[in-house]
């Protein structure tokens, strides 16, 4: 039985609020190396207080930049 997936969307989140990268990074207290692999959906382990940093910077919901895809999909 296949597993299915989480992806990272925040760069589309980001992208449709005309958020910068450089805010996110100052406001979060990022790295660009960090933001960049969060963006690009290469994190292989979410850090759960920088996504409360990110969600609360946003005022966002986690679910607005995680989206879990079945395997069947």
């Amino acid at each position: 039985m296949a597993n299915g997936k989480v992806i990272i969307t925040l760069d589309e989140y980001r992208l449709k609020r005309g958020i910068s990268k450089y805010k996110l990074i100052k406001n979060c207290n990022l790295s660009p190396a960090q933001l960049n692999s969060y963006c690009n959906n290469k994190v292989a382990r979410i850090d759960l207080p920088v996504l409360a940093r990110i969600c609360d910077y946003l005022k966002c919901e986690i679910s607005d930049i995680l989206k879990y895809i079945p395997a069947d999909e």
